[in-house]
């Protein structure tokens, strides 16, 4: 079955298959929900300490997150059990894991939280490391003579409103004074967009740099190539349910985890040679020579110690959303719980902290 295209007039449909049905009959209800969600006290001082028995499921997609704890031998220092590492990375899939009460802390970029505010369930981001360099570029189909972002118009593009591809794609039309309705949307998944473009169904997907060689290699004979694109993905974070951080013991621990967290992402980057061969020849599949041009692409981890910007960056996002009739307009302030602002910059050297 092939994709559905939507047009700017047609936003209705497009969420409903996005979304699924059940998430699309309280469209009209969405955006008050997400402002009357689950009641979570900021003002309420964090925990000190980890209670005995704490437990937290926590997405590790394609297992790099345990990966890289186990490789530095920070898993050790965690102060709770981790019951599961569920590979959930999607922020679809992450929101519908948070709604099962399957999981309770994930890592992903700016977007989802702004898609499950919209969707009105209740979740707050409670760590950020900021995105200097561009984490996708574009991948066309088979056989395409596109050669530019400009280019774009009238072709059927792979979206994802609920993940980072999606406002990297939305962000890079705009550069190139394009509107979403100069343009066929294409509604799908990240995990959907490869088997789109070996299809033909889609003309243009954003894809990770890590994604590419592996395309490339295979179809790049026959004319699949990629388009690069300045537009950076400023946040990744983690975020977790409100109900969760409600929980006196999850939130200590989710305290607890924020500087391990932080200190994984210095031990990657400080290590690319382990996990160039560790984990993308080891479990990714890839060549050392393609692990390398990944890492050599891989930002240095920037943990803020104050949120302002990317605060403002996210509101920014929602307005480009907005704009385009994906959601409606809310404060960005609201997504982030302050609680626990400072303790990834406080874990880690000063040449990791903006």
């Amino acid at each position: 079955m092939s994709p559905l295209e939507v047009s700017a007039p047609n936003r209705r449909l497009f969420l409903q298959t996005l979304l699924g049905a059940g998430a699309a009959l309280g469209l009209s209800a969405c955006t008050s929900a997400a402002a009357s969600g689950p009641s979570l006290s900021a003002s309420a001082p964090l925990p000190t300490s980890v209670p005995s028995g704490t437990g937290l499921r926590i997405a590790s997609a394609l297992g790099a997150e345990q990966l890289q704890l186990q490789l530095s031998g920070l898993i050790k220092q965690i102060p709770f059990t981790v019951s599961s590492w569920p590979n959930i990375g999607a922020g679809p899939d992450v929101i519908n894991a948070f709604r099962a009460n399957s999981l309770d802390l994930a890592n992903n970029a700016g977007i989802p939280p702004i898609q499950a505010h919209f969707q009105g369930f209740d979740a707050r981001i409670v760590a950020l490391d900021l995105t200097r360099k561009p984490s996708y570029l574009f991948a066309t189909k088979p056989h395409s003579d596109i050669q530019s972002v400009a280019q774009f118009a009238g072709k059927k593009l792979a979206f994802s409103q609920g993940q980072a591809q999606g406002v990297v794609l939305l962000r890079a039309l705009h550069e190139a004074g394009l509107k979403d309705s100069d343009v066929q949307l294409v509604p799908l998944t990240s995990n959907q967009f490869l088997t789109a473009l070996e299809a033909g169904q889609v003309d243009i997907a954003p894809l990770a740099i890590s994604q590419a060689p592996a395309y490339l290699n295979r179809y790049g004979a026959d004319g699949a190539h990629t388009i690069a694109t300045d537009v950076v993905d400023l946040l990744n974070l983690l975020w977790a349910p409100a109900e969760v951080l409600a929980d006196s013991a999850k939130a200590a621990a989710i305290a607890a985890y924020i500087p391990i967290w932080a200190k994984g992402l210095v031990w990657v980057y400080e290590n690319p040679t382990v996990w160039e061969q560790e984990f993308y020849v080891k479990t990714q599949n890839i060549s050392l020579a393609q692990a390398k041009q990944v890492t050599a692409l891989s930002n240095k981890p920037l943990l803020p110690s104050s949120w302002d910007s990317a605060i403002a960056w996210e509101q920014q996002t929602i307005d480009l959303l907005a704009q385009g009739g994906f959601v409606k307009s809310f404060k960005a302030e609201t997504l982030f719980d302050r609680r626990f602002e400072h303790l990834a910059a406080a874990a880690v050297p000063a040449e990791y902290r903006s």
